[in-house]
């Protein structure tokens, strides 16, 4: 028999429902993994309580694009991407990452899940393209026992790079895959992993990294592998990758990806930052969403998209970290917000902006969307049991809280939640991630980046 969890007397529930419903004083009942009723004066009786008192609570976020082996190249000043050019920045970072090991991939992968949870997100694909001779065939399953361990709902994204560097690829050969390897290993991983039935915490998504630096036919396979067995297809588009598309086939990415049949709703893409408006009429006649990462446009100096004109055309748009090497954090609430700002920073060229709660829809409601989860995004009866709570009873949150459903964007909270909730289980509270010694996982994570990359690339880590 399945627990129930009670959430009681909560200040204020957020649905993100089709009415945008926003209860006040009341109750949220949990059966399991799915949520079964919210209303106030529910009974107590054989549930689990949990006080929620002076909380505010909100559909668990969902992360649509991170690169979970970057993390341990945060807060490094030697490869500074701002002030650096694209081919600059890809000299210095990837010799780094040709070196990573499935010991690296696992911590790193640890780290960013955690910050992800502490800040609000249950739910989280990442695009692992970093296969180097070091890692073998495993960081799929090393990244999957990371989330396991940690509770988090993962969507893993398998990813590749099979264009050699003298046909015009940045990529180091260490980190390069032959198309039919790839492609056994996706088959491997789907086999062992994905799970499309209702409320499972893993999935699988075919993902090569990008046109660029792929041969044409890793992409027309990925996309019949894809569709044969019912997952979602991924890769990066519209980052200033289409001057080297149109002098090598003679068009667009996003029309060479229509060609081949790399669109649809089951696809999505992530920055998108160079489409132009006729291209957003294709993204959403074809149902082809965009997962939106601000971090890494702010610090890179691009265009910052433009929403409203996006969702004018139909198209489904997510909100995603992307990795630390362009964005230095896996807090998808300071994404939520900085995405806001930039959104409000062109309000007046654009003729208006996207409200907080719009964002706050776009990384619940959107991402769930994006990923193929109808069973997640709000809460609901019968969705999954994915939320977080914020307490309001703060100092610094004293007279903010008129208004919970623009709270999070518009005033922005920036510190750890005060619970987190997977799938009817808590995973986050009191300030600590449960089930696992944070202190011991922080040690081993922090000895395997010395060992393996701050040990070989001891110029790039000034403080030490």
């Amino acid at each position: 028999m399945s627990e129930k969890i009670l959430i009681k007397n909560a200040r204020a529930i957020v649905t993100c429902d089709e009415l945008d419903q926003v209860f006040y004083g009341a109750d949220l009942l949990i059966d399991g993994p799915r949520i079964e009723k919210i209303g106030h004066g529910l009974p107590e009786q054989g549930a689990h309580v949990i006080d929620g008192t002076g909380k505010f609570v909100y559909p668990g976020l969902v992360n649509t694009h991170h690169h979970f082996f970057q993390t341990f190249v945060r807060n490094m000043m030697t490869i500074d991407y701002p002030n650096m050019s694209v081919p600059e920045w890809l000299d210095k970072i990837y010799p780094i990452f040709a070196r990573i090991d499935g010991d690296v991939i696992y911590y790193s992968s640890l780290t960013a899940m955690a910050d992800l949870l502490k800040h609000g997100c249950t739910c989280a694909f990442d695009h692992q393209y970093c296969y180097t001779r070091s890692t073998g065939k495993t960081p799929a399953d090393r990244q999957f026992e990371a989330a396991e361990q940690l509770g988090i709902r993962y969507h893993m994204g398998r990813g590749t790079n099979t264009l050699p560097r003298e046909l015009g690829s940045t990529i180091p050969e260490e980190m390069l895959e032959t198309t039919d390897e790839f492609l056994k290993d996706c088959e491997r991983i789907i086999e062992a992993y994905h799970d499309p039935a209702p409320f499972s915490m893993r999935q699988v998504v075919i993902a090569p990294c990008q046109p660029m630096n792929s041969y044409k036919e890793t992409f027309v396979e990925s996309v019949k592998l894809a569709r044969d067995k019912g997952v979602h297809l991924h890769t990066h588009l519209g980052e200033g990758e289409n001057e080297i598309m149109v002098e090598r086939y003679g068009k667009r990415t996003l029309d060479w990806c229509r060609e081949i049949g790399f669109v649809g709703p089951d696809v999505w893409i992530a920055h998108g930052w160079e489409l132009q408006p006729e291209e957003y009429k294709v993204m959403g006649s074809t149902g082809t969403g965009v997962s939106h990462c601000p971090a890494p446009a702010v610090l890179g100096g691009f265009p910052i998209l433009d929403m409203r004109a996006m969702q004018r055309e139909g198209m489904l748009i997510s909100l995603g970290c992307d990795g630390s090497a362009t964005n230095d954090s896996s807090n998808l609430l300071d994404s939520l917000r900085m995405a806001y700002l930039m959104q409000a920073f062109h309000s007046k060229a654009r003729g208006g902006s996207l409200s907080s709660y719009d964002l706050l829809k776009i990384a619940t409601v959107n991402g769930a969307k994006t990923l193929g989860r109808t069973d997640l995004g709000s809460l609901e009866p019968g969705k999954g049991a994915d939320l977080f709570m914020v307490g309001t009873e703060k100092l610094e949150l004293a007279g903010a809280v008129h208004d919970p459903a623009n709270l999070l964007a518009r005033g922005g909270v920036m510190g750890p939640v005060d619970l987190t909730m997977v799938n009817g289980r808590v995973v986050f509270a009191d300030g600590r991630l449960t089930g696992v010694d944070e202190e011991r996982l922080a040690r081993e994570g922090e000895a395997a980046c010395t060992r393996v990359l701050r040990g070989q690339f001891k110029e790039y880590w000034t403080a030490n």
